[in-house]
């Protein structure tokens, strides 16, 4: 089986229009010993014609538009916050903190590009918070070469803060959380209740371009990469994206401008302002939640919660490790979910852990996301009922380590969404291996997603200055090609709809 047919097969997508579907590879792009371009070009290509079928039910007589997702586009979004320049300032990357450890025994990866990360991270180390980042550098190195990898990973966590151990793939395999998630489709959906059909106003294109997700409203509650993709992407194709913060919990301000586009950002304190976000809720058509597990459900945000508050609802949950198993609380980030499900081992040598060439869960997870919103409003104009989908980065990491068939391979007998396994994909068996800091994203490879990325950047004037940026790889027949809306300043936004 082909991968977009895997994966829009997951999304319960007729298998017929998978023809529509045409796909420019480059062999020179996303380059590693997993087949981190195959799953890259599946997801955007299952979400675009997500985009392409949706616009045919709303506003395209002629049929499913065709779709094309050529590999360079798709690379240079998967690396897009290293072709970010503000103003002609490179973004900030990865903080010092936020690396691999050598470890009495094995290895570990913190993340500590938050503050309060940072500090959780020194206080579980018996650290002072304030420590100097070259001092703490030293004190962390010093410190965890003299403990057992899993303990420092459970002492972080137990803090508050986000540490993993290098696992192997079968390690990985075997244990509670890997079982879990093996036993997992990629993209879980669901109908919550039995309230009417959708119905959709036709759309005519604006200024030129078909978007089929006009006049729809999306409550963005993500944070980080995976989520805001997936944001970011509903808004290229026409909805109205507001995505809400806390006040005291702002987001890294280059992180926000390269997932930012298209969005307008506000603040709303969940704790005293329940009637503010109600109003949004009431007149939402999508929620996007992107926060761990449980964290949200104090607030009354689980998808049924919502559901029963605002029937017609799409709710689209994303989650790190899962949101089952005994890490389902757990913070995770990419980098992180490479190394505990075995990818980093699998990507290295027998020296050191490795990485992939973009932070290609986050991405990747972000287009099913997308996809899954796309697919449920679909479905809810045929059939009616509030719906919700659900991904997780290590879903993701499973399905890759299980190996979407290598460009020119057959996917016969893969074994899709089996997690843990060792197999890897056959191309060219390039790799990277992690110096001290890195972790497959930001600054890893200077200015390069891939030979012959320049075709797929652009440069506009925003708020925030001068921005280069990579263009979406979403593409339909008569489809958008770039946000209406440049990102502005995080927060800067009032908390209500336009």
């Amino acid at each position: 089986m082909d991968e977009i047919e895997y994966v829009w097969s997951v999304l319960g997508g007729d298998a017929a229009l998978t023809t529509r579907v045409a796909r420019a590879a480059r062999p020179e792009v996303l380059e590693a010993r997993l087949p981190v371009r195959a799953l890259a070009s599946a997801c955007v290509g299952a979400c675009a014609l997500a985009a392409a079928e949706l616009a045919a039910r709303r506003a395209a007589p002629g049929g499913v538009p065709a779709v094309r997702v050529d590999d360079g586009a798709v690379a240079a979004a998967f690396t897009s916050e290293r072709h970010l320049r503000i103003g002609g300032r490179e973004p900030v990357s990865f903080a010092p903190l936020s690396r691999l450890w050598r470890t009495a025994d094995g290895w570990v990866r913190t993340h500590a590009n938050y503050p309060h990360h940072r500090a959780r991270l020194l206080a579980a180390l018996g650290l002072a918070r304030d420590t100097e980042d070259a001092r703490a550098v030293d004190a962390v190195g010093s410190l965890l070469a003299g403990l057992p990898a899993r303990s420092v990973e459970e002492t972080v966590y137990a803090a508050g803060g986000a540490a993993v151990a290098l696992r192997t793939p079968e390690e990985w395999a075997a244990s509670e959380q890997g079982r879990a998630v093996a036993g997992r489709p990629l993209v879980e959906r669901g109908v919550l209740d039995a309230s009417p059909a959708r119905t959709f106003a036709p759309v005519p294109p604006s200024a030129g371009a078909l978007l089929p997700a006009a006049g729809l409203r999306v409550l963005d509650l993500t944070r980080v990469i995976a989520g805001p993709v997936a944001t970011r992407t509903l808004a290229l194709l026409g909805a109205d994206v507001l995505r809400v913060d806390p006040p005291g919990l702002p987001e890294l301000p280059d992180q926000h401008v390269d997932t930012g586009f298209g969005k307008r950002s506000a603040t709303l304190d969940l704790t005293c302002d329940q009637a503010a976000f109600e109003e949004l809720l009431g007149a939402a058509d999508v929620v996007v939640t992107g926060y761990r597990p449980g964290s949200l459900a104090r607030f009354g945000l689980s998808p049924r919660a919502l559901a029963a508050r605002r029937p017609g609802l799409v709710v689209a949950r994303l989650s790190a490790w899962g949101a089952y198993g005994p890490w389902a609380g757990r913070r995770g980030f990419d980098s992180l979910v490479q190394v505990g499900t075995g990818i980093a081992a699998l990507e290295g040598t027998a020296d050191r852990p490795g990485a992939l060439p973009a932070q290609a869960l986050d991405h990747g997870t972000g287009y099913l996301l997308a996809a899954g919103v796309l697919r449920a409003l679909t479905e809810q104009s045929r059939h009616g009922g509030s719906r919700y989908v659900e991904v997780a980065l290590a879903r993701t990491a499973a399905w890759l380590s299980a190996g979407p068939a290598p460009d020119g391979a057959s996917g016969a007998g893969r074994p899709h969404g089996v997690g843990g396994s060792s197999t890897m994909g056959t191309g060219s068996g390039a790799h990277r291996v992690c110096a001290a800091g890195d972790a497959g994203g930001p600054g890893d490879a200077g200015d390069a997603g891939g030979p012959g990325a320049s075709p797929w950047l652009r440069e506009r004037e925003s708020p925030l200055g001068r921005l280069r940026y990579a263009l979406p790889p979403v593409r339909f027949e008569g489809g958008p090609t770039d946000w209406e809306r440049a990102p502005g300043p995080w927060g800067a936004d009032a908390a209500r709809w336009v």
